[in-house]
């Protein structure tokens, strides 16, 4: 049977959040590199495959999934051994549920509010209220991990998934403050102690926050 194709971006949380499902499955993908800079995910070829050009997307055989929560999901109940991931449980499905819609809302909603104006529009607005609106975030965050190891409860999901691969990707721009955010430090501190975590995440993340940096940079010394 071939392996499932993902088209991806190293930059993009999203397609980190797969990454991360797809290791923590041991699933093997075949990944085929996706430049966002230069345009790649707007080509004829790709939107026909995916008429929202995002990234990340998948093909597997003839079904193409497009949307890293519903990539994750799909994944975990096709080729997971168990439900830990995606319960199958209601109740606890329905949690998992309101962090994916917490991350695609409010966290990854709020990252991109800040980063795509000025990676690829030219703007140098990084002010101090959209990187408080960011950090409103971490304070609810806060509150999911008051009791809790996890976005969830006493076990990893998808849900930690996603939401680890925006705020790892944002943490330097919008500072988690240690006093204020201590649950979210602990736990972005157990999340990077898994063993795939720098190949799948932190590479790309900090890969992401660089060219943030320098896009910025570039912006205001044009202005």
């Amino acid at each position: 049977m071939s392996k499932p194709v993902l088209y991806y971006a190293k930059l993009s949380p999203p397609a980190r959040a797969v990454l991360l499902t797809a290791k923590a499955i041991d699933l093997e993908l075949e990944l085929k590199p996706i430049n966002l800079m230069k345009g790649e995910h707007l080509t004829p070829e790709f939107i026909k495959i995916n008429p929202q050009h995002t990234i990340p997307t998948l093909v597997d055989g003839d079904a193409v999934v497009y949307d890293s929560h519903a990539i994750c999901a799909y994944l975990v109940e096709k080729y997971a051994n168990d439900d830990q991931l995606y319960p199958k449980d209601l109740v606890k499905r329905a949690l998992v549920d309101a962090r994916l819609h917490f991350d695609s809302g409010h966290l990854f909603a709020r990252l991109r509010f800040l980063y795509e104006p000025i990676l690829y529009y030219g703007s140098t607005d990084c002010s101090m209220d959209k990187i408080a609106y960011i950090q409103k975030c971490y304070e609810i965050m806060e509150q999911f991990l008051k009791n809790e190891p996890y976005l969830c409860g006493d076990v990893m999901t998808i849900g930690d998934f996603c939401c680890l691969a925006t705020v790892t990707s944002v943490n330097e721009v919008a500072p988690i403050d240690e006093f204020k955010f201590p649950n979210v430090l602990a736990w972005l501190t157990r999340m990077a102690e898994l063993p795939y975590y720098i190949e799948t995440n932190e590479e790309g993340a900090q890969e992401l926050k660089n060219l943030f940096k320098e896009k910025l940079a570039e912006n205001r010394g044009a202005k």
